[in-house]
Formats: C-alpha cells, structure tokens, sequence
C-alpha cells in the first residue's frame, strides 16, 4: 500500500505508487494550491481542485512511466465500476472502515487487471476519504489526457450501435472541424433520436452536430407551424 503524507498543501505519493519494474526511488510530490490558485503541470492549466489536482498527479505518474494510454484506459474501467450506484455507495460510505474497502477494492483491481500505480491511486483516495470524488477525478483525468495528447473528444448519440466504419467517418470529420491530432470516439444509445445521430464536441460538448430524423421533424413542424410531433416508437 502507497503511504500518503498529507499536509494542508502537499500530498507525497511514495515511489510505491510506481509499478514494480520502476527502479525510481524518490517521492512523487503533489501539491494541492489554495483553491484561488492556478498551475500548470504537464503543459496543462488546471484550476485548482481537489479532482483536478489528484487526476493531475496520476497523468504526471502515467506521463513519466510512459503509460499514459494504458492509464486512461484504466480510468475508463473506474468510470464504468463506478458508475454502479451500489459500488459507489460502498466505497463513499463514512461508517464502512477504511480496510474493509480495500479489501473489496483489491478483488477489483485484479478482476479488472487495473496497472499496479492505478490500484494505489485508488487506495490512496480511500485513505485520504476521497473516493466520493472518484467521478470528477474521471472527467477531470479525461480532460488533461485530451489536452496533453491535443485529443479531441467526441460524444456520438444514435439509436442503434454504429457500425467501426462509421464512427471512422465521424471521426476524421471532428479532426478536419477541429484541427486535433487525435480524435476519441465515445458512444451512447438515444432512442428518442429516432434515427440518425448526433455529435457532441468541444469545450464540455458545447458543439452539436444534429443529423437525427427527431431534428429534421422539430424543424418540419416549425416550419408548418404545428408544435412538437408526437410519435409513438
């Protein structure tokens, strides 16, 4: 287990934090600033929060042992396992002791063959009874992997699951829209789409490109004048 040495402004994550292979010997420091404060690590500006400042120091971690990608997949693990609302109120529980999670958390990271510094991670946020902080340290996480590796994310809506072929063709259209180096493709089921699919990118998905049958019915019915079509799917 990672020993934690917590100050009001410093967290020492120990070399244990690394995976066995790792042959560094010194403490890995994070230093958490006042909540005024802004830093940059890693070429990335970040505000200061306590999800931004923990989903920092575990890129910085991935950064130097040249695991970024592997990392970021883990972290996509840890959103799913957390998205159990059971499994997420196990671990925020304040009546459940600290030992008792790790048991359970260890029977996770092996089934889920998490990296051994992704494992600590997460002992140290039931050490420092922050797991109740797991999903921002997710999005946060995803926000500086983007950014570190000029990625751009793109949410893709649509009624049925898309075919490889397709979400290749959305991808290279985000790329040429955006200019990113890299394009990462998350999809999700809406059936209210009726048909068709949507995109989501930019600063939190604040771009929208809308190619659903819904839209092309709202823009229909406003022409005519008609107010919202009722269709029963």
């Amino acid at each position: 287990m990672a020993s934690l040495q917590q100050t009001p402004t410093t967290l020492s994550l120990r070399s244990s934090l690394l995976p066995s292979s790792s042959s560094s010997k010194n403490p890995l420091t994070l230093r958490l600033p006042a909540q005024t404060r802004r830093f940059r690590r890693c070429g990335v500006r970040m505000s200061a929060t306590v999800a931004g400042s923990y989903a920092t120091a575990l890129a910085d971690l991935a950064k130097s042992n040249n695991t970024l990608d592997t990392t970021s997949a883990d972290v996509e693990k840890i959103e799913k396992i957390f998205a159990d609302k059971q499994v997420f109120d196990f671990f925020a529980n304040p009546i459940i002791g600290a030992e008792k999670k790790r048991e359970v958390l260890d029977d996770i990271c092996k089934s889920s063959a998490l990296l051994p510094h992704t494992a600590n991670f997460l002992n140290i946020l039931v050490d420092a009874k922050r797991v109740d902080a797991i999903k921002d340290i997710v999005k946060e996480f995803e926000r500086v992997y983007n950014e570190i590796t000029d990625t751009e994310l793109a949410l893709v809506g649509s009624v049925v699951k898309l075919e490889s072929e397709h979400l290749a063709q959305i991808a290279k259209q985000v790329q040429k829209l955006t200019g990113a180096k890299n394009v990462r493709i998350k999809t999700e089921i809406d059936p209210s789409l009726i048909a068709g699919f949507t995109i989501r990118y930019g600063n939190g998905g604040s771009k929208l490109i809308d190619m659903s049958v819904k839209k092309q019915l709202e823009e229909i019915a406003a022409e005519m004048d008609l107010g919202d079509i009722q269709l029963a799917v």
